[in-house]
């Protein structure tokens, strides 16, 4: 119940533009998506299935499909911004089509890691992006986790992940229920989080610090820092319970960890600071 696809991972093999493309790894398996890296010769793409798994007796495979659509109608709007994965077609297997998944390009590159070296303008364009993105009507959300930045090998910012972000809808009904100010303040939001990146990447370029930024932070921010600080902890306690995660029940003790947290623990392990990574038990 607590994996998008149940007992099963990502299929071994998809297939996209008439291409049979195989999957070489994993990179995250939560309650709500599966995502995996597939290979045609040279070529690698991303593959996200989201949910189809029955929560008890409640049918779940409807979210999956509409998170799918959403995801890939609000990527292509963002065409023109740059920098962005771009959506490939439809994803077939045996020659299904799954409409719970979206594919898209592969971004080569690493994720942000606070304090690294970065570029002059790395961040200046990072700006850029999340301003193109604003004037299309669209809040990413989710800017606060740096897994979601990813530093290119070009040394060029790319955001990945859009499961959450939010897009204003068109039409006078949907903005008659969904008012600007909501998505202004969700844009707020993603402003707050870039000048965070910054003060931890580069506190140099700023005049600000961290506890000056504390009493800048938005109040959605705020409210689901007081809630959600709970409801972590009591995912964690169930996390462990069901043996998904070991421990305090951190995400780097989970079987199928993000590519970020797989990083951190690695290098950790070589300074000799963590505890080795679980085995990955065998597909049922």
């Amino acid at each position: 119940m607590f994996r998008a696809l149940g007992r099963d991972d990502p299929p071994q093999r998809i297939e996209l533009d008439g291409q049979t493309w195989q999957r070489v790894d994993i990179y995250k398996h939560d309650s709500w998506a599966a995502t995996a890296i597939y290979r045609y010769g040279d070529e690698r793409i991303v593959c996200k299935f989201n949910r189809r798994q029955w929560f008890f007796f409640i049918p779940l495979g409807w979210i999956g499909r509409w998170l799918a659509r959403r995801e890939a109608r609000l990527l292509n709007r963002l065409a023109h911004v740059g920098n962005l994965p771009r959506v490939l077609g439809p994803v077939k297997v045996d020659g299904i089509e799954q409409r719970n998944a979206v594919a898209r390009s592969f971004i080569a590159g690493h994720p942000l890691q606070w304090g690294e070296k970065l570029d002059d303008q790395f961040f200046p364009r990072l700006n850029e992006m999340i301003a193109g993105m604003h004037d299309a009507g669209v809040a990413y959300v989710d800017l606060h986790k740096p897994e979601n930045v990813i530093v290119g090998d070009d040394g060029q910012p790319y955001l990945i992940d859009f499961q959450v972000s939010y897009c204003q809808p068109d039409g006078w009904w949907w903005r008659l229920f969904r008012p600007r100010w909501f998505l202004r303040i969700l844009q707020q939001c993603d402003r707050y989080h870039i000048q965070k990146h910054i003060i931890r990447s580069r506190p140099e370029v700023t005049a600000d610090d961290e506890r000056e930024l504390d009493g800048l932070r938005p109040w959605p921010i705020r409210f689901a820092r007081f809630f959600g600080n709970k409801f972590r902890w009591c995912r964690r306690k169930l996390l462990v319970l069901i043996g998904v995660r070991r421990g305090k029940g951190h995400s780097r003790t989970e079987v199928d960890p993000e590519d970020a947290v797989r990083r951190e623990i690695a290098r950790d392990e070589a300074a000799g600071k963590s505890p080795p990574l679980p085995s990955r038990p065998p597909s049922s």
